[in-house]
């Protein structure tokens, strides 16, 4: 039973996602950190305040943050399937010193 919870638990914080779902947090990483840092700009620069410049860039990260790193369904939409492992019991046949290794 503590090996079923063992798993479940791991499995949500493997963090599963596929090529695509990768795109798309690179995408939504450097589109939602180039947004929060012009609106910091704009606003300290217009209202000359260094902090609420530094507070709207550290929200803009903390929201990067919580939309991009875990791992949420939509980030894994398309995942790959991988062919099936080669299971041969002859192996390669690899050859060593004139002796076949498997």
């Amino acid at each position: 039973m503590a090996d079923q919870m063992l798993e479940k638990i791991q499995e949500v914080f493997e963090g599963q996602i596929d090529f695509e779902g990768q795109r798309q947090a690179d995408f939504l990483t450097t589109g939602l950190l180039a947004t929060a840092g012009a609106i910091a700009f704009i606003v300290g620069y217009t209202l000359q305040n260094i902090y609420l410049s530094l507070y709207i860039g550290l929200g803009g990260t903390a929201l990067t943050f919580l939309v991009v790193v875990p791992p949420w369904p939509y980030f894994n939409k398309t995942p790959v399937n991988w062919l099936p492992a080669a299971t041969t019991a002859s192996g390669i046949g690899i050859e060593v010193d004139g002796k076949k290794v498997n």
